[in-house]
Order: structure tokens, then C-alpha cells, then sequence
């Protein structure tokens, strides 16, 4: 009896927050898949079904399945990236010397930044015009200058740079966090066994940071799929269409040109996307954990 009263009081707790995630997510998903199948549209006073007509104009879009492409491939390399980094810098300052946690600091300082501010602040950097700081820092030095985000060919590369460098500071401190918990007999062992310290990365750091590393990857790859805010600070997704992105071309034929039937086609292909690119990683995870446990 105390029991089901208690499981009551535990539902109705966790009922405003379930109500939240109906209207918040679950209705907007299936109008999403709803309205992908219609000619759903701002200049349309009927609305009529299409079935995959939307799918097909949306796959025969070169700047859209290059949008696909380019965000399928930041967020693969943002999580490579920012997850490497951060495990070095995590293994590199988990000592306990004379301003460690100094650094630690100024490492982790530019994930407290807004994302538009970071944007704003490197496309002040790496602009090609006379006043760009990294230009005139290569110049200096007697190099050429680059054009950092009117090239087609690197711009999503800079933008890339700059986002592994604002969130590599906070992976190092979830990847710290778990240095932490390893025990120090482990490597005491492997120092008996002769063991080196690339060896004692590989046979106990690395498979010991599971934990650690399953959540950031995860964390890594949505984001990265996600990625808006420093693009439309930084290229708006130029040159051409060189750093378009999924969410960017969402948002513009959604908002800007009102083709909302076109962008909810968008949104569908969104959704299966992160969540096979979501299933392979997690499979890949649990692999991992089954040969190192």
C-alpha cells in the first residue's frame, strides 16, 4: 500500500516534465513527418498531400545534399577532433604542479563563450581584409596570406578550428574528472611490469576513460550535426555554398523563403541521420566496452 502510494507521488512528480516532452518533441516531430508528405507553404491556401515529392526535389538540390554532406563530415571530424585534444590535454594536466589548475583554466575559459561571440571574434581573425590578425601574424613571419573563409576549400575547415578550439575545454574537464577515479595501483603495476607511458595510455588511461569517452563523442556528434550559431556568424553558409549546413538550409527555406513542407522534408532526413550516425556510434561504443571489460 505505502508502496503504490509512493509510486503516485513519484508520477505525479515526473508528469509536468512528461507533459513538457509531449508538446516540446513529440508533437513537433510528427508534424514534422506530417507535413513533409504536403505542399505545406506560406504562398499555398490549400494544403494538399505530395507523398515524396518533397524527398525527391530535396535529394536533386545540389546546395541541400551538399548542406547534408557538410555536416555529416563537421560533425564526424568535430568529434575526432575535439575528443583527441582533449584527451591529451586531459593526461598532460592531470599533474599536481605549480599552476596546473591555472591552465586548466585558461583551457576551459572559451566553452563559457557564446558561440555567436566566438564566431564574431574569429571572423574578425581570420578575415582576408588588411586588419584579419592571423593574415597579418603570418605575414609577419614572411608568409603568404590565406584566405581563411572566403576559399571554398578550407572555410568549413576554419570553422571547424574554432569550435574545437572553444569545446575542447570542456571534454578536457569531464576526461579529468575520470583520471580522477583510475587507481593509482594500476600504474604502479605497470611500472613493475616495465611498462612505458604509451604503453600505460593504451593498456590503462584509454580503456579506463570509457566513460568518459562514450558521453563525449555522443555529446561531440550531436552537437556537431546541430551546428547553426558560428556558421551564421562567421560564413552564413559561404562561400557559395561551401558551409552550408542541415540546420542553416532548415532555417532559410523554412523561415526565409516559406517553403515549411520543404523544410520539414529537411528536418525528416535530420532526424534519420542522427539517428543512424547515433546507432553506428553507439554500436561501435559497445563493442569497445564488451573487449575491454
Amino acid at each position: 500500500m505505502y508502496n503504490k502510494q509512493r509510486e503516485r507521488v513519484f508520477m505525479l512528480m515526473i508528469l509536468p516534465a512528461f507533459i513538457g516532452f509531449m508538446i516540446l518533441f513529440i508533437a513537433p516531430t510528427a508534424m514534422s513527418f506530417f507535413y513533409s508528405l504536403t505542399n505545406w507553404s506560406v504562398y499555398n491556401s490549400t494544403l494538399e498531400f505530395v507523398g515524396l515529392e518533397n524527398f525527391k526535389l530535396l535529394f536533386q538540390d545540389k546546395k541541400t545534399v551538399a548542406a547534408i554532406t557538410n555536416t555529416i563530415k563537421y560533425a564526424l571530424l568535430i568529434t575526432i577532433f575535439q575528443n583527441v585534444i582533449a584527451i591529451l590535454l586531459a593526461v598532460f594536466l592531470n599533474k599536481k604542479t605549480a599552476g596546473m589548475n591555472f591552465v586548466k583554466s585558461l583551457v576551459f575559459l572559451p566553452a563559457v563563450l557564446s558561440i555567436l561571440v566566438v564566431g564574431f571574434l574569429f571572423q574578425y581573425i581570420m578575415t582576408s581584409a588588411d586588419y584579419g590578425l592571423l593574415n597579418n601574424i603570418i605575414q609577419f613571419f614572411g608568409g603568404e596570406p590565406v584566405n581563411w573563409l572566403g576559399n571554398p576549400k578550407i572555410a568549413l575547415y576554419s570553422v571547424l578550428a574554432t569550435q574545437v578550439w572553444q569545446w575542447a575545454g570542456w571534454s578536457m574537464v569531464i576526461y579529468i574528472a575520470n583520471l580522477k577515479s583510475i587507481d593509482s595501483s594500476l600504474y604502479e603495476a605497470a611500472d613493475i611490469d616495465g611498462a612505458g607511458p604509451i604503453r600505460k595510455f593504451f593498456s590503462v588511461t584509454l580503456p579506463l576513460l570509457y566513460p568518459a569517452v562514450s558521453f563525449n563523442i555522443l555529446m561531440s556528434l550531436i552537437g556537431g550535426m546541430k551546428v547553426f550559431d558560428v556558421i551564421f556568424a562567421m560564413t552564413k553558409g559561404g562561400p557559395g555554398y561551401a558551409t552550408e549546413t542541415i540546420m542553416t538550409t532548415m532555417i532559410r527555406e523554412g523561415f526565409n523563403s516559406g517553403r515549411n513542407a520543404y523544410a520539414s522534408a529537411l528536418a525528416v532526413v535530420f532526424f534519420i541521420a542522427v539517428f543512424i550516425l547515433s546507432r553506428i556510434v553507439i554500436t561501435f561504443l559497445n563493442r569497445w566496452e564488451r573487449k575491454i571489460s
